[in-house]
């Protein structure tokens, strides 16, 4: 019994406060911002490293993702293990750390060799969710890691604004050393914050003492893993090309405009997150459906768009269909962690996240030299069309 009883209260999270919980969003974007604001100027950072035509940025735009995916699940699993607000510290030191090496290589093997160490003792992302899932549950959780994505979709569209309003006076190279600050300064601000308990998982079929529900089944883990890779991979997809095709559609057009085009659906989930996450907390699968459907529908209009009101109109479809997949996972993640080493399972559900973006960028690259920068773009339509008829069965079981 007395047993029992002290497993209960060592499974029992510790509820963190609203604060708290935006200090940790707040961290991750801060520390995100060399991360996504300074790889689109990879064809300005190499030529001084001795790649004159910069032949190198693709390959070396995805290596901090590759290797990041490499190392996701290992720290999940020491952060389960050791502690998750060691590892979210660690996380933070590590970025700056490879933020520092960047900023001051002199050579390209040198340059390589930080991006790898982002990749590799990086992983703020996974860390920071793995931290909230260890100290809270249900909606708050959910809405927790709702406020992570909105703080990875700020991060996308500001980052590289500031990147590219500093380089007058400071080289994008150089401010790879310079914004090695901000996660230092997170890594300080997290330090402050509790360690949540270190729970072990329920086996399948058992109950907690308190009357917690067992974990959900191996199928529906499953299923969240191969929502988030189509997901990621039917929108990231889309990327790397559309500037060249609003630009080839609509030429004159300057790259202020294409660029807020570009922007425009991850402007929208901020303002969309809130009333998203109360209509779907509940049903996240049927949210998750619709999101992906949404998806198929705005990526498909891009084939035929011609005018900038219908490249407007096709963004913020797809903004609100991101939204709503977005925050539809993340309720599905705060229910999949349930009763689950939530280190390990984020380490996971992070590996399975930058895979889908690694293929992403592959067959973007291949589809748009065969048939131009419109195919990688209705490729991504297919892929969500596809998930949303496959998923549209498992959404009909599980309302049962």
């Amino acid at each position: 019994m007395t047993a029992t009883v002290a497993r209960a209260d060592e499974g029992r999270q510790a509820p963190l406060r609203t604060r708290q919980i935006h200090a940790v969003a707040a961290c991750y974007f801060v520390a995100s911002f060399a991360a996504l604001g300074l790889p689109p100027y990879l064809t300005r950072i190499l030529p001084s490293l001795g790649d004159r035509e910069a032949r190198w940025a693709g390959l070396l735009y995805i290596v901090p993702t590759i290797f990041g995916a490499v190392g996701a699940p290992l720290w999940g699993r020491l952060a389960d293990r050791y502690g998750r607000k060691r590892l979210l510290l660690r996380a933070q030191l590590g970025l700056a750390v490879s933020f520092l090496l960047a900023g001051w290589a002199d050579s390209l093997p040198t340059f390589t060799a930080a991006l790898v160490l982002q990749g590799v003792l990086g992983g703020t992302f996974a860390a920071s969710n793995g931290y909230l899932a260890a100290a809270l549950d249900g909606q708050r959780l959910s809405w927790a890691l709702t406020l992570m994505q909105g703080a990875a979709r700020l991060a996308l569209v500001a980052a590289p604004i500031v990147v590219g309003s500093l380089s007058p006076w400071v080289s994008p190279h150089r401010q790879y050393a310079l914004l090695a600050v901000l996660p230092l300064a997170a890594a300080l601000m997290l330090a402050a914050l509790p360690e949540p308990p270190r729970t072990t998982a329920t086996a399948p079929g058992e109950q907690e003492a308190g009357g917690d529900a067992a974990p959900p089944a191996t199928g529906r883990l499953r299923t969240l893993y191969g929502l988030e890779f189509t997901f990621v991979l039917s929108t990231v997809i889309s990327y790397p090309y559309l500037i060249t095709l609003v630009e080839q559609r609509l030429p004159g057009l300057g790259s202020v405009v294409s660029g807020a085009l570009f922007a425009l659906p991850h402007v929208c989930y901020p303002l969309l997150a809130r009333p998203v996450h109360t209509a779907v907390a509940h049903r996240p699968l049927l949210g998750a459906v619709t999101g992906f459907g949404l998806v198929a529908v705005a990526l498909a209009g891009h084939w035929g768009a011609g005018t900038l009101a219908s490249f407007v109109a096709l963004r913020v479809l797809l903004g609100a269909g991101m939204t709503l997949g977005l925050v539809s996972l993340s309720a599905l993640a705060a229910e999949a962690s349930r009763g689950r080493r939530p280190g390990r399972m984020f380490g996971a559900l992070e590996f399975i996240s930058k895979a889908g973006a690694v293929v992403a960028g592959a067959v973007a690259a291949v589809s748009n030299d065969v048939w131009g920068p419109a195919a990688p773009i209705v490729v991504g339509s297919a892929v969500a069309a596809l998930t949303a008829l496959i998923s549209t069965p498992l959404l009909l079981r599980w309302s049962r």
